[in-house]
């Protein structure tokens, strides 16, 4: 990759408000592009080589969207949280193993995708994202869902392919979660909290590729009800 297919770039987001650099071996995220913080809303440098995102991503405030997939970023820096006006976060597929607290005051986010890196623990600190939508925690290492989870906003959650045996009961407090995926798990059908079932807003629960047969599921309490709401959305969307 040479400087000059990186200056033409930079010289195009000038222009557009949008840098896009995905695929070019960078190792480290561009320093050239703090001269266009003021005016970027969109950054992508997905397919790359990072392996730091720097502090001075902080500078960026009226950036919208950041997709930083399939890097080698094994952390995030606390200056992440000052993008007040960010609605969608996209790393996945790098090494991440714990998230800073500071995602927390992401107060704009929409959308935070984090499939396919290392996380062991849920991340406390997402329950403080009003406005979140979507959160993908997808292929981790994930293997309690905790209490803190009755806090989250989403409307979809996944959690598709961890090692999750165990999963609060709070789940079912969830104002807004109407998707939950929990495919491919380590769930035996007694943890599956039956309040998901009888007393939540999801109408969507998937947990094939776990550790019972699926019409089993049938049998547990409030299956009836969980029906009427998938059966509602259907029509709803039909």
């Amino acid at each position: 990759m040479g400087n000059s297919a990186l200056k033409a770039h930079l010289e195009t987001a000038q222009k557009t408000g949008v840098f896009q650099f995905t695929e070019k071996g960078l190792i480290e995220f561009p320093e050239d592009l703090q001269k266009l913080a003021s005016n970027l809303r969109t950054v992508d440098v997905s397919e790359n080589k990072i392996e730091t995102l720097p502090p001075l991503i902080g500078k960026f405030l009226i950036l919208k969207s950041l997709s930083l997939n399939n890097n080698k970023l094994t952390s995030l820096p606390e200056e992440l949280g000052k993008l007040k006006k960010l609605e969608v976060l996209h790393v996945n597929g790098n090494r991440l193993t714990r998230l800073p607290q500071a995602v927390g005051q992401l107060s704009a986010l929409k959308t935070l995708s984090l499939s396919g890196n290392q996380l062991r623990e849920y991340p406390a600190q997402l329950s403080n994202l009003r406005h979140l939508d979507v959160l993908d925690l997808s292929r981790n290492k994930i293997q309690t869902v905790p209490d803190e989870i009755c806090q989250l906003q989403a409307i979809e959650l996944n959690l598709n392919q961890n090692q999750i045996s165990q999963i609060s009961t709070k789940i079912a407090q969830c104002p807004r979660l109407k998707v939950l995926r929990l495919e491919e798990n380590c769930l035996e059908l007694s943890k599956i909290p039956v309040c998901i079932l009888s007393e939540s807003q999801v109408s969507l629960l998937a947990v094939e590729g776990n550790l019972f047969e699926m019409k089993s599921i049938r049998d547990l309490e409030g299956y009836d009800k969980y029906t009427e709401r998938f059966t509602a959305t259907k029509k709803k969307f039909s």
